[in-house]
């Protein structure tokens, strides 16, 4: 059986026409599935059990936790912050100092949230022109300078390797999956080296290019298991990569630690590092999530080549920290044609104006300030240079990042906290932010969740009850911190949607 290997320049969202096929034992083609040629019919034997990958030694946690610390504190002397409020403990119980608040009564200290359909100099927006060419840069900026970070104007150019084809089955489908490698040009700091891992999976018996949803995780084969946590609840629906196979979609499995850390300690390596040629950061750089949005648009610039995939339907998916990551990447990158946005929390669908679990002084600590531009630093400042800032201070919040995915299909998933899906990530000032956004979705022509509420008063609908008439939508599942109760959901309502 031949082994075939394709390399792929890509630069931006502009696949450069350089196609290397290197090819072993004779003439053949770059996408098997097209030719004659087959790939290997019998896929590798079941691999064991993946070894947690949070597991560190003592000494490799405190060495990171240093490194975390360090960089933080020099953010803090970069912005002039001399003390930062602390953040809440998720596992502290109610009356203890550090407990976060779970009353509804108290949950909105900054009940007016910024306007979404209001220009900085007081003018309402009535047309879609409007939004394009002045509100919605503005937002964008917002977002950039304060929030999630910029990403540089020269970041390296990725070049694309097949280094494994395989076919095999999914949920007993059969299916053709490719191990890819990205290899970001590092010729200008040969130091750091970062090589993008996906695993790239489409049906084969489908008779017409098929729609792609890429899934933020750890870019493994459909033969190679992922670590679960000890005693974590098995969903009763099938894995979500199952689904979407048996529904004539493929998927991608995009390893995020390949592209970034999800370390403060790694800001000085990876895409970041790379880029900054292993110097830390200054406070408009970009942060792990704008990072890891970097890497799906190169995996969406690789699909773009694929004749087996339809690149008009190409979605982007992710839970918790992914789910952040997802809606950041559907905000930022016009291409992505469909987003399905798994229990965010604070940084994703929750606003940072809301007093109700996780918050921002949360995002702006040493564990978890690697995920947003240095800047959002000063939001958490009890005091510094500019005095202090707290949430209310953040020019954008979250029903504005909702807002720049339309007129796209956008989903916000999550589920029940008797489940696992914590009162910690606010499902109800998410659904609060998922209302305020529609006014967007209704001015550029789309339908939003139909509701005529205002958020300030919107309660959720009840569970297993969603809100999937629109190209904005929304359905809290019975299950917990995962979106693969909803991802049928999710499938029947984008292929009605995605033409």
């Amino acid at each position: 059986m031949k082994k075939i290997r394709w390399s792929l320049t890509v630069h931006g969202s502009v696949a450069v026409a350089s196609l290397a096929l290197l090819l072993t034992g004779g003439p053949g083609r770059a996408f098997p599935q097209d030719t004659d040629e087959k790939p290997p019919s019998n896929a590798p034997a079941a691999k064991a059990a993946p070894a947690n990958p949070f597991r560190l030694s003592p000494e490799e946690r405190a060495r990171r936790d240093r490194l975390a610390r360090e960089d933080h504190a020099d953010m803090m002397r970069q912005l002039g912050i001399t003390r930062l409020r602390p953040g809440f403990n998720g596992r502290a119980k109610a009356g203890e100092p550090d407990a976060p608040n779970y009353d509804p009564a108290k949950a909105n200290p900054y009940p007016d949230w910024p306007d979404v359909l209001t220009l900085k100099d007081g003018r309402k927006v009535t047309t879609a022109e409007m939004w394009w060419r002045e509100r919605r840069p503005e937002i964008v900026e917002d977002f950039e300078r304060e929030v999630y970070g910029r990403v540089p104007a020269d970041v390296p150019k990725v070049t694309w390797e097949v280094t494994e084809t395989v076919e095999t089955a999914v949920g007993g489908q059969p299916v053709l999956a490719r191990r890819v490698l990205g290899h970001v040009d590092n010729s200008a700091h040969p130091a750091i080296a970062v090589d993008i891992k996906m695993a790239v999976v489409v049906p084969v018996r489908a008779k017409r290019p098929v729609p792609v949803l890429i899934m933020f995780g750890r870019g493994n084969m459909p033969d190679e298991p992922v670590w679960r946590f000890p005693g974590a609840r098995e969903p009763a629906a099938p894995p979500s990569t199952e689904q979407l196979i048996a529904a004539g979609w493929g998927y991608v499995s995009l390893s995020t630690a390949s592209i970034q850390a999800d370390s403060g300690a790694g800001l000085t390596a990876g895409i970041i590092g790379l880029t900054n040629t292993g110097k830390r950061r200054t406070p408009e750089q970009w942060g792990s999530l704008r990072a890891w949005a970097w890497g799906a648009a190169r995996a969406l610039d690789y699909l773009e080549t694929l004749p087996a995939v339809d690149a008009r339907r190409v979605g982007i998916e992710g839970v918790s920290r992914y789910g952040k990551a997802a809606l950041v990447t559907m905000a930022f990158e016009p291409r992505f044609a469909v987003v399905l946005v798994g229990s965010s929390g604070e940084g994703g669908a929750k606003p940072h104006r809301r007093n109700f679990g996780e918050a921002v002084e949360n995002l702006t600590g040493p564990g978890e300030y690697h995920w947003m531009a240095g800047n959002f630093l000063k939001y958490g400042a009890a005091e510094a240079s500019f005095g202090s800032r707290n949430a209310n201070d953040i020019p954008v919040d979250a029903h504005e990042l909702i807002a720049l995915c339309a007129p796209r299909p956008t989903f916000i998933s999550y589920g029940v906290p008797e489940r696992g899906d914590a009162h910690w990530l606010d499902q109800q000032g998410s659904y609060m932010a998922t209302v305020a956004a529609g006014a967007v979705f209704r001015l550029l022509g789309a339908r939003d969740l139909g509701v005529a509420d205002d958020y300030r008063v919107a309660k959720m609908p009840p569970v297993n009850a969603g809100l999937l008439d629109g190209e904005l939508a929304w359905r809290q599942h019975d299950g917990g911190h995962e979106d693969r109760s909803n991802m049928s959901f999710f499938i029947d309502w984008a292929n009605r949607l995605l033409h």
